[in-house]
């Protein structure tokens, strides 16, 4: 791969593609190719067939996928395997039928078991069961990894696979029912913070920006917005309280976003194994001093609660980053500074209202 090559980023308007494109063109590649949903289905074989004969691109980062927390993968269980399997299937196939000379598909640290030994290693896969608030995905991202290790095996071609932990950054996505947990802690802890403060006009920005319900905020009177906030577990009576589900005691491995677009671009160099490899940073922290840690940095000053009776997920997943390290490549930012950007890029991002 070089500065000229054709690359295309499946996914590139997400968290991982959009950073994948950001180091890409900060570095002086030149030839990327972006299409966006409405451009090109993914879930649609034959769109892709036609993408891949129209377009031949010579290196393929898959980073399209359906992806939520615990709620959405819980939920919507049917969508997560369906479409994940699809967008994976449909790209790796193509990738090989049109000759692309390298492909990195990007599984996830929920591929290992739920009570895996820890740290976790890559030689952990299929060792033991699944968490079950995930396993659609999961077991989705597994036939991504296992269908590119046999395509290799059978077809010699050049296509790994990377496991990354908890990520987080720039592009996230900050819905309140279908993110992530640190994403989701720093929009609520933000909502909060205006709650606390009786700061409305922010309040309905932040709602007309990333709209939570149909009805338009600025048709809410401040009572309707506080009655919305409190079935997000977000509340304010005599003090103001944010609600998280679990007990917050387990243990999650955060990384961020930018370092991994840097790993991946250094794996497509550097690694040429059918196995996969983890990316991580090889610490990790609980959900409850995750939480302490984004609410100082957001400035909240009310109080969290934990929701014992909702799921915690796998108690633990930290990754074992060995066999990355030991080929040359090390994670740069540190979790605070890393939500302290990821906030700034939030709060820079509620100033616009359109979405």
């Amino acid at each position: 791969m070089d500065k000229h090559s054709k690359i295309y980023i499946a996914g590139h308007r997400g968290l991982v593609g959009s950073a994948i494109v950001r180091y890409l063109l900060s570095e002086g590649y030149e030839n990327l190719i972006l299409s966006s949903h409405i451009e090109l289905d993914l879930i649609n074989q034959t769109s892709v067939k036609n993408f891949f004969q129209k377009e031949r691109p010579e290196y393929v980062f898959l980073a399209a996928a359906k992806v939520g927390g615990i709620h959405a993968c819980n939920t919507y269980k049917a969508q997560f395997i369906y479409e994940n399997l699809q967008i994976q299937n449909n790209i790796i196939h193509y990738a090989y039928i049109y000759g692309v000379k390298k492909l990195l598909f990007l599984g996830s640290s929920c591929v290992y078991p739920k009570d895996s030994l820890q740290p976790i290693k890559e030689e952990y896969l299929l060792t033991n069961s699944l968490e079950p608030t995930n396993e659609p995905y999961s077991i989705a991202k597994i036939s991504g990894l296992k269908m590119c290790e046999f395509y290799n095996e059978q077809y010699g071609c050049d296509f790994i696979s990377a496991m990354p932990s908890n990520l987080y950054g720039i592009n996230d996505n900050f819905d309140l029912e279908n993110s992530h947990v640190l994403p989701s802690m720093i929009r609520k802890f933000y909502l909060a913070k205006n709650l606390y403060e009786d700061n409305f006009n922010l309040i309905r920005k932040d709602l007309i920006k990333r709209p939570i319900t149909n009805v338009n905020a600025n048709d809410l009177t401040n009572s309707e917005i506080e009655n919305l906030l409190n079935l997000y577990g977000i509340e304010k009576e005599n003090k103001t309280i944010v609600i998280f589900w679990g007990s917050g005691n387990v243990y999650r491995e955060f990384l961020h976003v930018d370092d991994l677009a840097e790993a991946l671009i250094f794996l497509m160099y550097n690694y040429y194994e059918s196995k996969p490899i983890n990316v991580g940073v090889g610490k990790d922290i609980t959900i409850n001093n995750l939480a302490q840690l984004i609410k100082e940095i957001v400035g909240f000053k009310g109080e969290i609660l934990w929701d014992k009776s909702k799921p915690d997920g796998t108690p633990r997943k930290l990754l074992d980053i060995t066999k990355l390290t030991q080929i040359g490549w090390q994670p740069k930012t540190k979790l605070a500074d890393g939500i302290r950007r990821t906030f700034q890029f939030y709060k820079e991002n509620n100033s616009t209202l359109s979405c």
